[in-house]
């Protein structure tokens, strides 16, 4: 039994019924890592090894548990952004190279409390900043499907992870699309909850109005399972909502008769690949024959979120990132005669090119004299953003997009062109910049490399994104497709 290829419910329920015990189930894992991982490089830490142990203990633990949490004996891999304590947390950098949180973040106590086991931090463009993961300062994770392509990005090592058949499921983040680009490219499910859903608690910041953490699996079922665990309100985060956490497990195995989907005009425009864009309409076309109703909707201001989207992230960017300075944690240049000098030194030896060039962006648009030229109008488009999709909404229940332009570009492509880059989240970043929720399904394949097709829903209504993926993969079911190595 290849157990590597189960799903999470899958693995729970042998588990339960003891067919299987958790530590069979990790050294199935451990023994695809072993096989492929050198291969792809997705994980910056990797804590197989001490998975395999701990699946040990759990086998002896299971005998006097009345109950078995839901994760219990169930490997998840974590984006190495996601604050994890005693486990070293790098966000990709050499400025945070050598950290080791005292605590772990909101997400991780609640995946801990279900019993999971961690399998290790994964690789990520330094800082989450990127769409490639080639800009983690220690080396570039691979795409399963094609090892001469990239994996998308920022989260390009935990889907890269979930694609290979390394773990049955990750933590993510997304900024401006960095867990839903990389699903696309990896052919995997990767969902991004509504701004407020799930504590950003122990999420190192890159832009916090945008920043959500949000889950990487091959199956819709388990992104529901997941998304139960960790929503809710958190103290310890003032932007976490105080809404209600339905259980998203309720909306699967629905019809979707009498649905309306809204088909924006502007996410199908010149730059999309044909052949991408006739992937996603015969996929709503699907949807309409389930009982779906197609409905063409009109999005004007969202065509500028690119740009709006790159002067406020990297102005948060420039104030979130002020404080590693070298005095209180993480690198320190070697090499300097006075306090100014070790600042300078130390970010410049301990940060990347596209952080750097991020930083100097954001610090632009907020100084004296551009503010309101630059960040204050990126705000007020971002309001429009807002309302666009609200009015949209007025007439739909979800939205219908491809998630990125085309399939998976070459390592090193567009390196030498940041503008190219920037444009890989040309269909994502306006619904950070709304705070919606968004998911983006696998929808086909392109030359053999896999295709994305995004779902936008109202705020805090996840469950409806649900409801309408799971039919879709009931019809079109690519869980079961895992790359060849």
């Amino acid at each position: 039994m290849e157990l590597w290829k189960k799903s999470i419910k899958e693995l729970k329920e042998l588990i339960e019924k003891k067919e299987v015990k958790p530590s069979e189930v990790m050294e199935s894992f451990a023994q695809r890592t072993r096989d492929v991982e050198g291969n792809i490089k997705s994980y910056v830490t990797d804590l197989t090894d001490q998975a395999v142990e701990r699946a040990k203990q759990l086998d002896e633990k299971i005998s006097n548990l009345s109950e078995i949490p839901e994760l219990f004996g169930i490997p998840i891999a974590i984006k190495d952004n996601i604050s994890t304590k005693d486990i070293r947390t790098t966000c990709s950098s050499k400025i945070l190279e050598n950290y080791v949180p005292p605590f772990d973040a909101t997400v991780i106590k609640k995946l801990k409390n279900k019993e999971y086991l961690i399998t290790g931090k994964t690789n990520l463009d330094e800082f989450a900043m990127g769409s490639s993961t080639e800009n983690s300062a220690f080396f570039v994770t691979k795409n399963p499907w094609d090892t001469d392509r990239v994996p998308g990005g920022s989260s390009g090592g935990s889907a890269a992870a979930v694609s290979a058949g390394l773990v049955p499921a990750a933590l993510g983040s997304d900024t401006g699309g960095s867990i839903r680009q990389p699903a696309a490219f990896c052919g995997v499910i990767g969902l991004k909850p509504t701004y407020g859903r799930v504590s950003r608690y122990g999420l190192v910041a890159f832009a916090s109005s945008l920043d959500q953490i949000g889950t990487f699996t091959r199956t819709v079922e388990d992104t529901a399972i997941l998304l139960n665990i960790i929503s809710g309100k958190d103290p310890k985060d003032s932007t976490s909502a105080d809404v209600e956490v339905p259980d998203f497990t309720q909306f699967l195995d629905k019809d979707i008769k009498g649905i309306k989907i809204g088909i924006p005009e502007e996410f199908f425009v010149e730059g999309l690949d044909p052949q991408i864009k006739e992937l996603v309409m015969d996929s709503a076309k699907l949807l309409e024959k389930e009982g779906a109703e197609l409905v063409s909707i009109s999005m004007p201001t969202t065509k500028y979120a690119i740009e709006a989207y790159y002067i406020i992230a990297p102005s948060e960017a420039s104030s979130n990132l002020a404080r590693y300075d070298g005095v209180r944690y993480g690198f320190r240049a070697s090499d300097y005669r006075d306090l100014e000098e070790m600042y300078s030194r130390t970010r410049d030896e301990g940060f990347g090119a596209e952080v750097k060039r991020r930083i100097m962006l954001g610090t632009y648009s907020l100084s004296s004299g551009y503010y309101d030229a630059y960040y204050l109008k990126a705000q007020k488009v971002r309001t429009l953003i807002y309302q666009d999709f609200m009015k949209a909404f007025e007439q739909v229940d979800l939205i219908l997009t491809p998630t990125t332009p085309d399939v998976a570009f070459r390592i090193g492509e567009k390196a030498d062109d940041p503008l190219q880059m920037y444009l890989s989240d040309i269909f994502t970043v306006s619904v950070n910049m709304a705070g919606v929720p968004g998911m983006s399904i696998p929808c086909g394949f392109k030359n053999g490399l896999p295709v994305g097709m995004q779902l936008i829903g109202k705020p805090f209504d996840e469950g409806t994104i649900i409801q309408v993926a799971d039919r879709f993969t009931k019809l079109k079911d690519f869980s079961k497709h895992f790359p060849e190595f």
